[in-house]
């Protein structure tokens, strides 16, 4: 057990070195989370390790709380590891020793404290304000869920999307800037470099591959080989390596273990649902009317970041069009639930809100002689069974408007879509 002095030390240097840590791009997400800052809610940020989510804390509160209106804790600190449930009295009693009485939480991957939930639960019938970080979704999920029904609000917080990207390069943009053949430019060459490198903020500022490569190691290791006691590690990443590796491609649950040395489908199942927790990856299922089907039937999955592919993947790339679909993936992913669509012929993804189908989304890095005809049969057979609002092909530098069978096909390049 840690003395009072080790943590008064600890609680001190944590809030000194959050203070100190730079505001850094503004987050979209920004918004989201200031819509709901009044509310008495628990305010939970998820998301991928190391995409942004202590700096989006850092953002909140220097705006609304001034720098000094909180008590922030970091649950990643290593000097708090099997920190008990039972000592958060005396860890709030060294917070107000230290800084006085305030009415505001910041709490970094508080899933790493067993039972956390009751003393958030305790502080906030209390009238005390939370906001909390976390890297594992159903931990998460499930904890709060028992104790904080209807207490709490969730949100994602994602690697950098283009724009925010362009923000860190400095580049200033208008809507405008996609006619100006200078700006064009500029944006064409910012996109080849996004779509390489994806939007990892501290890999993106400091361009080393290990960065990356101990994101996906802690999340492997940290998050759910060890919280899961899972003790084959070389199997649970050979699954990983291959998953990676095969991004974007139709895959059954049988068929891994082909491919694996894991025998049972279940456990593949499992150990996928551990991946996908993370926020790593996310699986997506082919679109049938039938949930029976749609459980059956092939699956897809596709990496949180494009930066990940490179380090993890064993794929030889020399097709960006991978990339390019990965990348409309994570764009997508949050505007309703995503599926492939393929019957004699594929549609590379469908959004579906309220059950009916609203877009249909073809990507194709060049479209050419030799796949038009493939690309746009994939797309219209979708459209002629779903009727969308709105359908188009994305590609990489392509602008164009395409009408076949009294259907206008917008043809648009990714980055201008993205900038949209």
């Amino acid at each position: 057990m840690l003395s009072d002095e080790q943590l008064n030390e600890i609680l001190f240097e944590q809030r000194e070195v959050f203070l100190k840590k730079p505001l850094g791009v503004k987050r979209e997400v920004l918004n989201e989370v200031e819509e709901r800052i009044n509310l008495p809610h628990v305010l939970v940020l998820t998301g991928l390790r190391r995409a942004g989510k202590s700096t989006l804390l850092r953002q909140i509160v220097k705006k609304h709380y001034l720098d000094k209106d909180f008590f922030y804790i970091n649950f990643e600190d290593e000097r708090l590891f099997n920190f008990s449930a039972s000592e958060f009295n005396r860890l709030y009693e060294s917070l107000v020793r230290l800084f006085g009485e305030k009415k505001v939480f910041f709490i970094d991957e508080i899933q790493n404290v067993a039972n956390f939930e009751i003393f958030v639960r305790r502080f906030y019938e209390d009238g005390f304000k939370f906001f909390i970080t976390g890297s594992s979704a159903n931990l998460l999920s499930k904890e709060l869920g028992t104790k904080l029904t209807g207490r709490h609000l969730d949100t994602i917080v994602n690697p950098f999307s283009f724009k925010e990207f362009l923000k860190l390069k400095e580049f200033d943009f208008s809507k405008n800037s996609s006619y100006l053949t200078k700006q064009k430019a500029f944006l064409k060459k910012y996109f080849e470099e996004y779509l390489l490198m994806g939007g990892m903020p501290d890999y993106l500022k400091y361009s080393d591959p290990e960065i990356l490569a101990k994101i996906y190691n802690d999340t492997v290791l940290k998050d759910i080989a060890i919280r899961y006691k899972i003790n084959n590690v070389i199997t649970l990443k050979e699954l990983y390596s291959y998953l990676v590796t095969n991004f974007a491609n139709n895959f059954s649950y049988t068929s891994l273990k082909k491919f694996v040395g894991i025998k049972s489908v279940n456990t593949i199942k499992l150990y996928i649902s551990y991946f996908e927790e993370t926020y790593f990856v996310k699986v997506i299922n082919k679109f049938d009317y039938s949930l029976k089907k749609q459980l059956v039937n092939n699956k897809k999955l596709y990496v949180a970041d494009n930066g990940f592919i490179w380090v993890v993947s064993k794929k030889v790339l020399s097709d960006k069009g991978w990339l390019l679909e990965n990348l409309v993936f994570n764009t997508i992913k949050k505007e309703g639930d995503i599926f492939y669509y393929s019957d004699k012929h594929e549609c590379d993804f469908l959004i579906v809100k309220n059950k009916q189908v609203f877009s249909a989304i073809q990507v194709c890095y060049d479209l050419n002689d030799k796949n038009k005809d493939r690309e746009i049969q994939g797309l219209l057979e979708a459209v002629k069974k779903f009727k969308p609002k709105n359908y188009f092909i994305l590609t990489n530098s392509q602008d164009d408007e395409i009408l076949i069978e009294n259907k206008k096909i917008i043809v648009k390049p990714v980055w201008k879509w993205l900038l949209e």
